[in-house]
């Protein structure tokens, strides 16, 4: 017996001076961990998982809780650690848990659910012409939420805000382009960040969005439709922010990207919101209907709001 927990014990510390270890030499930069990802697969790899099945243990021990440009305490890498040796049984090097399949692409469901959504059509009532709160409730939420997280972030997503407003002003189109050019400020990165290369996931693994030759032309043109008044504004605006938390084009920041995105097609509409509080206090999910109707009615109920609190 005490070999056994002698040897799960070594197993577990080698899981955590792994992950320090590649945030120490990565520098903990921007999408840091999808390396250290790789690496605690080789590490169950070695004990004979399967690939497949290692990623799943992998993506459900970490549960999205690595950041870029953070490295993780002791604690968090112990935590972790923990949940990943824990399905192994310490008596046997060579094991592999029966594997339930790959995940389907979430991306693929999303694109199914946007079509098939009931979105609510431009009655007339977004004519009310533009909304100028007391309260910026976007610049107010950065402040009073990233900032005190990391200021670096909330200085970030200002200096974003500031630029999807200027963009708005001028004209600009709504593409991965113009995505990319917040997204330098969002996550800090010397230039615009790229397009994602390999398939991404998020809610701690449940979900897993692919990538393919066309995925940057297929998000070019959901949010170029961001732009056809025949939806209400609250449909426009929540189905773009949804689009790119599914396509997720970015390797980190995609609900700050899908935010500010939100926030561009309210601009364009001349319309700041006094709040976002129902907007990111919540999670959706790719192939729920009512979840898409859901962010619409929270963003409408918004829109409102800040207009009666601007009279």
């Amino acid at each position: 017996m005490a070999l056994v927990a002698r040897r799960g014990g070594r197993r577990r510390g080698a899981a955590r001076n792994l992950i320090l270890r590649v945030a120490d030499r990565s520098g903990a930069e921007s999408g840091w961990y999808r390396h250290c990802l790789q690496v605690l697969g080789w590490f169950l790899g070695y004990w004979g998982v399967a690939p497949e099945p290692a990623a799943r243990m992998v993506r459900q021990a970490v549960g999205g809780r690595f950041e870029s440009w953070t490295s993780p305490d002791t604690v968090l890498a112990e935590d972790i650690a923990e949940k990943l040796v824990g399905p192994l049984r310490p008596q046997d090097t060579r094991w592999s848990p029966p594997d339930p399949g790959p995940l389907p692409d979430h991306l693929e469901r999303w694109i199914a659910v946007r079509n098939s959504v009931p979105w609510p059509e431009n009655d007339g009532s977004d004519d009310g012409g533009p909304v100028t709160p007391a309260r910026d409730g976007a610049a107010e939420d950065f402040r009073s939420f990233d900032a005190v997280v990391d200021p670096a972030r909330g200085a970030g997503l200002l200096a974003a805000l500031e630029l999807v407003r200027a963009d708005a002003a001028r004209g600009a189109v709504l593409d991965f382009e113009l995505l990319r050019g917040w997204q330098q400020h969002v996550l800090g990165t010397p230039g615009p960040p790229p397009l994602r290369t390999l398939p991404a996931f998020a809610k701690g693994g449940d979900e897993r969005y692919g990538i393919g030759p066309d995925t940057r032309a297929r998000l070019d043109a959901c949010l170029a439709q961001a732009a056809d008044g025949r939806l209400s504004l609250a449909a426009r605006a929540a189905r773009a922010h949804l689009d790119v938390c599914f396509y997720h084009p970015f390797d980190d920041g995609n609900a700050r990207a899908a935010l500010l995105t939100l926030l561009f097609v309210l601009a364009r509409a001349e319309i700041t919101l006094d709040s976002v509080v129902l907007i990111r206090r919540f999670g959706h999910r790719a192939d729920d209907p009512q979840d898409a109707l859901g962010l619409c009615g929270s963003v409408e109920h918004h829109i409102g709001q800040s207009r009666a609190g601007a009279r």
